[in-house]
């Protein structure tokens, strides 16, 4: 019998919205606290939640960059000649994808997404490490770099298991008492979002159905573990798409060449551009301030944020949609999908949530990059007093 476990389960855009009036986790969790979320994607959320810091700091923020130097998609040049009726449809872009990242040997994220074959040597792809491994990240460590480096033993999910194959092997190292700390990854309610929105009821039945494991997992540590700690929370949450804005189509109506006069990835919630002359510059701002959908974002709000990169690495100029919006046709995809993330983090449904089992909640954890504090904090009390716990005889 082991003293402490504490267990960080990461529920994907489990929203303050989504929860605030569900009875999720009441009974097992009932201290409850609504969280600031950052700007950004999952790509940002989550590696910011893993180090505690901030995009700019960590340099994860979207996947796709303008950097044709160092674009490793050269390679894909020749399938800009086949027909994007074939090169569009996502069961080849999904095939592809996992070619590509075999053969590039990217460990974290990746997919081709839309991107469009003709123009994909203009860019690289940020996200070639795992952020949910030491030495994960684009800039700086992460917690389990923390854990490695005190020999905290530790279990983590593994994104190319599914969820119900991450919760067995979590059980099982619990039942082995092989762990003093557990980061768990749980993506599916972020898929059905994306595919019903939030509204539907089959997402209250997925809470249902992830209390059931949660119950699950608290059995089988209070069975190994004197005390348990339990934090449940998001990265972000999730806003109905009622409003489609075809943005490319506007950007490509003006008198200028992608390539040649600029460079764009059309996010599903933001456009960035990079700019090859003033002109450019000046068009594309004048058409952009003429989108009531949208606005470019100040460069003094970007700092606010945290998301303001002294080499404009991400982009020169960031227009963001208002919530709600998503821009379609987008390099995310062709067709639309029912709700979406990354907007402006204080959009309503922008807010993450957390759940904890422990009295109290410090009042220092506001935003999500502070749980990196709460998860450092626990790992090496929990490995301090199994430690002791493992060399203190049994009393006769």
């Amino acid at each position: 019998m082991k003293s402490v476990l504490p267990l960080f389960i990461m529920v994907d855009a489990c929203g303050w919205e989504i929860v605030k009036n569900d009875p999720f986790l009441s009974e097992t969790a009932p201290n409850r606290r609504r969280l600031g979320s950052v700007f950004g994607y999952s790509s940002t959320c989550v590696p910011s939640i893993l180090s505690g810091r901030w995009p700019v700091e960590h340099r994860n923020w979207c996947y796709f960059v303008y950097d044709p130097k160092k674009s490793p998609f050269r390679w894909l040049k020749p399938l800009r000649w086949l027909p994007q009726a074939l090169t569009g449809r996502r069961i080849v872009r999904r095939l592809l994808t996992r070619l590509v990242r075999r053969h590039l040997k990217f460990e974290g994220y990746f997919d081709l997404y839309n991107i469009p074959f003709k123009h994909i040597t203009l860019y690289d792809f940020t996200e070639k490490k795992s952020p949910l491994q030491p030495c994960g990240m684009n800039r700086g460590g992460n917690i389990f770099d923390h854990l490695e480096e005190g020999g905290v033993p530790y279990f983590v999910s593994d994104p190319a298991l599914t969820e119900e194959q991450n919760l067995e092997n979590l059980l099982t190292a619990i039942k082995g008492e092989e762990i003093d700390f557990s980061f768990s990854y749980w993506p599916g309610l972020d898929g059905l979002l994306h595919r019903v929105g939030n509204d539907s009821p089959l997402v209250p039945q997925r809470l249902r159905l992830y209390e059931g494991w949660i119950e699950k997992v608290l059995a089988a540590a209070r069975a190994h573990y004197d005390e348990v700690r339990l934090y449940v929370f998001s990265d972000h949450g999730m806003a109905n798409c009622d409003v489609h804005l075809d943005l490319k189509s506007k950007i490509e109506a003006l008198p200028l060449k992608m390539e040649k006069d600029y460079a764009v990835v059309y996010d599903s919630t933001m456009a960035r551009f990079w700019f090859f002359h003033s002109g450019a510059r000046d068009q594309i701002t004048a058409a952009l301030q003429n989108v009531s959908e949208g606005r470019i974002m100040p460069e003094q709000e970007l700092a606010g944020l945290k998301t303001l990169f002294p080499d404009r690495y991400f982009g020169e100029l960031i227009f963001l949609v208002k919530e709600g919006v998503l821009i379609v046709p987008s390099h995310m995809g062709e067709r639309p999908i029912r709700a979406m993330h990354g907007y402006h983090p204080q959009d309503k449904h922008s807010y993450a949530a957390l759940f904890t089992n422990q009295a109290a909640i410090p009042a220092e954890i506001r935003d999500i990059p502070d749980i990196f504090n709460l998860m450092v904090r626990d790992a090496d009390y929990a490995h301090i007093c199994n430690q002791t716990s493992a060399t203190t005889p049994a009393a006769a």
